[in-house]
């Protein structure tokens, strides 16, 4: 009988080992750290790495973005894959992986701190859907991914994308005052961990509101309203979405009108309601040039336009990078939305990547404008 015993107990624990050992994270394969070199060190693109968990992949793109000499990637860290199925314990091997292998190639990470957990929200609804009664759920969230990557190098945290939007809403109208209070409970919980991580607040869809509203609140509605809520003591930071829209990068910003200087529009903006002390980053920003989408421009327009944004951003004292849309996806769409890529998804670089490298390199700006 003893004999049964302890052979069950035996079979027991390899059965546990074969369930257990599969879910410990393997060794990182790092390269050797390096820096970045560039003429430029406002050059950004937001890149598309967690949840691909394939190691050579991310090396690979990461290893493209400093050689082609930025210094600044912006990535999503969506809470439903670190905390997948309750409040309680975190996965970080995806993370982890992208964190590591950006530190390694002297990248500044900006982590963008979004996406629900199903645990987290209704039955039918969005992985955008956030109510109140999470709203201390997701600040623990963002507090333990502070207190992890803050000794790692990561010290910029978005908190959520383009809030003005519905969809980005979880499919409700856009809620200024919610989202104060999501700030009011994500920003000291942070520091409290990590006082020195810069805590970001805004990246809102650019432009005038659509559908009165109910689509999109007007980017500029959206920011005096977070000051009448009393927002602004709980960010460090205001986040923009900079797109140049079909216009050069030089042309007159006006409220009705989606170009690059419209940043310039909010710098004033957050002047007047009292946050000079906030710096500007730009998260999301640049050109399409898909032939057949009404959004795009030509690809020698987007070539010089491209260039003279991540010139013209050094103008701006106040700005802290300049980070465009985006660096590369695993996959193909076969529409538009892979006309915004900088790199094929096997790894060719494309035109524009070679055209940014070679200005990171030389510092040489071509001609910015084009006449359409």
């Amino acid at each position: 009988m003893v004999r049964h015993t302890a052979l069950a107990l035996l079979l027991l624990l390899i059965m546990s080992g074969q369930f257990f050992v599969p879910r410990l994270p393997r060794p990182l394969n790092l390269p050797p750290p390096r820096s970045v070199t560039t003429t430029n060190p406002l050059i950004g693109v937001h890149t598309r790495l967690t949840g691909i968990g394939d190691e050579s992949y991310i090396h690979r793109t990461l290893a493209q973005v400093n050689e082609m000499g930025a210094s600044w990637i912006v990535e999503l860290f969506p809470w439903a894959y670190i905390q997948p199925r309750s409040r309680y314990g975190f996965d970080w091997t995806g993370a982890d992986m992208v964190i590591a292998h950006a530190r390694a190639q002297g990248l500044n990470v900006v982590a963008r701190l979004d996406i629900v957990p199903a645990w987290a929200r209704p039955p039918d609804t969005t992985d955008r859907y956030l109510d109140r009664e999470h709203f201390a759920d997701f600040a623990h969230f963002a507090a333990a991914f502070a207190e992890r990557y803050a000794p790692l190098g990561v010290r910029h945290i978005v908190i959520w994308n383009e809030p003005n939007l519905r969809f980005e809403w979880g499919e409700r109208p856009p809620d200024p005052g919610a989202y104060t209070d999501l700030l009011k409970q994500t920003y000291p919980a942070i520091k409290a961990v990590a006082p020195q991580t810069i805590v970001i607040a805004g990246a809102l869809s650019p432009g005038p509101s659509l559908d009165g509203g109910a689509l999109r609140m007007d980017d500029m509605q959206f920011l005096a309203s977070l000051a009448d809520a009393g927002a602004f003591p709980f960010f460090d930071m205001w986040a923009v979405h900079a797109y140049g829209g079909r216009e050069p990068p030089d042309a007159e910003p006006t409220h009705d009108r989606v170009n690059f200087r419209r940043i310039e529009l909010v710098r004033e903006l957050l002047d007047r309601l009292g946050g000079s002390d906030k710096r500007i980053i730009i998260t999301e920003g640049g050109y399409n040039d898909h032939p057949r989408w009404s959004g795009a421009v030509r690809p020698a327009d987007r070539l010089r336009w491209t260039i003279a944004t991540y010139e013209q951003s050094r103008h701006y004292p106040w700005l802290e990078a300049t980070v465009l849309w985006q660096f590369s996806t695993p996959f193909l769409t076969r529409s538009y939305p892979d006309a915004w890529n900088f790199v094929d998804p096997d790894g060719t670089p494309r035109t524009i990547y070679l055209a940014v490298q070679e200005y990171a390199r030389t510092g040489r700006v071509p001609d910015a404008m084009s006449d359409r």
